[in-house]
């Protein structure tokens, strides 16, 4: 599973690493070192811009950089009640779920990360990890999007893609993140390519290159989010924290 990560670039440089354009409108979240669910977040699109706001040919698609909330919603949903429960999508059933199918399809983005945490299961506790490049590469993680409308006015909702975990990551937990190469980067971005099936299998490379980082039990409460969170800790050091996604 993925349901914290950490996302400390601002637009223009995802811009830059991501080879497209700032397309947030101003509405960019500052730098997260805990993300959580249904908070709003960064990704990367490929879709037809509006005439006005590009001066990209008619058919042309733009790379641009987006805001979208964390937790998909399916435009047949009733209200939003349900994304912080959708914040990721198998990868290995994206195809088939109704509430993923189109998305997956039609509507696919790639989610930057500094890199994401995850709780290794332990007498007592579960001791965090955070999974990086360590090298201020961004990690991109496969994504998913849909557009929810209330009164005519647009949430635009997203979910990241898991794989069953290999190499390394098998010590810490059975799941993981999607994470595409760049070589990757243009055929899951494509939209008018309607079947990622080739795309769906986790890449070895980038799992070899990751640092386990064991970080504090601090990023257990949502509400600790300052850089040390990324931070590499000796485990003999750690003790007991506030348990896991405490929100009070």
């Amino acid at each position: 599973m993925c349901g914290r990560y950490a996302s400390t670039k601002d637009p223009a440089l995802l811009a830059a690493e991501f080879d497209a354009v700032d397309g947030t409108g101003g509405e960019a979240p500052g730098a997260d070192y805990n993300v959580a669910p249904t908070k709003h977040v960064m990704a990367v699109v490929e879709r037809k811009p509006p005439q006005e706001e590009s001066d990209a040919a008619e058919g042309e698609v733009e790379r641009s950089i987006r805001v979208m909330r964390w937790g998909l919603v399916p435009h047949w949903a009733k209200d939003l009640s349900g994304a912080a429960k959708m914040i990721n999508a198998r990868a290995e059933s994206v195809l088939e779920k109704p509430a993923y199918k189109q998305s997956a399809m039609k509507r696919r983005c790639i989610i930057p990360a500094a890199g994401w945490y995850e709780w290794q299961p332990g007498e007592g506790r579960k001791q965090p990890y955070f999974m990086t490049l360590g090298d201020d590469t961004s990690l991109a993680m496969a994504g998913i999007w849909s557009v929810w409308w209330k009164d005519d006015v647009p949430t635009v909702t997203c979910a990241v893609l898991t794989t069953g975990a290999i190499g390394a990551l098998t010590r810490v937990h059975h799941r993981m993140p999607l994470l595409l190469p760049q070589d990757r980067w243009s055929a899951w971005l494509d939209p008018t390519s309607l079947d990622p099936s080739e795309l769906l299998a986790p890449d070895p490379s980038i799992v070899e290159a990751l640092e386990l980082r064991p970080v504090s039990t601090a990023v257990n409460s949502v509400k600790n989010n300052n850089a040390s969170l990324m931070e590499r800790v000796s485990l003999e050091d750690e003790k007991p924290a506030p348990s896991l996604f405490e929100t009070s």
